[in-house]
């Protein structure tokens, strides 16, 4: 019985690896996380994408196929304590014959270094296949030691065209959309699909607000127009976060475009990042030091075009430094570039770091000497 209580996106979550939607360079009927799925060979893994591309869907799916114990926790409510009880449960030999489970834990960057690290010997020793699921990158926030024992698969932004199926699928599923009469433009959704930028969630969503928001007209029909979708989804939603990957991402984005001469790449980044909250004052010191170090003696003023607009920007603020930033971003992005004196600077510091760079010659010391008695400084012109 379906729950239609229950969010659109959670109940067109797919059942098994024939309903899933996407990503099929890992889950192609070829591929090795199809096949260990399909025969229940499952090792340890980490599922690594943003939001909305699958990674819970996918552990779902596992849950329904596998033959072990399915244990799921989410790191951000749970604790040591429900770790040892999931492990608990697992060797449980009358409750569980096998002696083993698997354990889903959901954002599990989110747990420190003593969480991940109780579940080391249990992974070890195969009591625990681990699922793990998370937004940001395993290898800076996952435990060395659990990457080692755990397959890593990245998981990419789902295309228009799948997040288009998985709508059209919608409307006429029994568990979905499929008990309203529903009159939707294949156009319109698939405006939804770009606006929800690789997150199905959000497209699934939108089109639920929408339908649960319009009358129905005269002929017993809801009718969701380009206008209605636009309501209900409202702006491109921006996959960024600045504290993540994404903020580390963008900006690195923004600085090669500058580097690489492409002002209009450099523009849509820095508008990505304002348009996600970033602060701009952080923007204007990227600039400066882009300035400095790719522009640099190819032309000395574009220094002094970062700085100034660095303080203009922190003088200004929000929206008008928006401006002020693209102004100068596009001077450098445009300017020609020298890395002379940067490269010039790191091998200076490498060799007085590293070799034996004697003393400073005698002609070029501020060295004191005495000339008729009175003290003075002496140097050789």
């Amino acid at each position: 019985m379906v729950d239609l209580n229950k969010p659109l996106a959670y109940r067109m979550s797919p059942k098994t690896l024939d309903d899933y939607v996407g990503q099929e360079h890992i889950l192609g009927k070829d591929k090795i996380l199809y096949r260990t799925v399909v025969a229940d060979r499952l090792s340890s893994i980490i599922l690594w994408g943003p939001p909305g591309c699958g990674k819970t869907s996918l552990a779902r799916v596992i849950s329904n196929t596998t033959k072990y114990k399915f244990i799921k926790i989410n790191a951000v409510t749970s604790g040591v304590a429900d770790i040892k009880n999931a492990i608990e449960t697992a060797q449980n030999t009358l409750l569980n014959p096998s002696g083993k489970c698997i354990l889903f834990i959901d954002e599990i960057h989110r747990f420190n270094k003593l969480q991940q690290d109780a579940l080391l010997p249990y992974v070890e020793n195969g009591t625990v296949i681990l699922i793990g699921a998370t937004t940001e990158n395993p290898y800076f926030e996952v435990n060395k030691a659990l990457i080692s024992r755990s397959m890593v698969f990245h998981l990419n932004p789902l295309t228009d065209e799948d997040i288009f199926k998985v709508l059209k699928k919608s409307l006429t599923a029994e568990e979905g959309l499929g008990t309203y009469n529903i009159k939707v433009e294949d156009s319109t959704l698939k405006k939804i699909a770009q606006t929800s930028n690789g997150d199905v969630r959000t497209a699934l969503n939108g089109l639920e607000v929408a339908v649960l928001t319009t009358s129905v007209d005269k002929n017993g029909f809801i009718t969701i127009t380009d206008e209605i979708a636009k309501e209900c989804v409202q702006t491109r939603k921006a996959i960024f976060d600045k504290k993540g990957d994404s903020h580390y991402d963008n900006i690195s984005a923004f600085i090669k475009s500058m580097r690489g001469s492409d002002p209009d790449a450099a523009l849509f980044y820095l508008a990505r990042a304002l348009n996600a909250g970033e602060d701009p004052v952080f923007m204007a010191r990227r600039i400066v030091i882009a300035a400095a170090e790719d522009v640099g003696m190819a032309n000395p003023n574009a220094l002094v075009v970062a700085t100034s607009a660095m303080q203009a920007v922190t003088m200004v603020g929000m929206p008008e430094a928006r401006i002020i930033l693209a102004d100068a971003a596009v001077y450098v992005a445009t300017s020609k570039k020298s890395n002379c004196a940067y490269l010039g600077i790191e091998k200076a510091l490498a060799d007085v770091a590293n070799k034996d760079t004697g003393t400073i010659p005698m002609h070029i010391r501020n060295a004191p000497a005495e000339r008729n008695g009175k003290r003075r400084l002496w140097c050789r012109v």
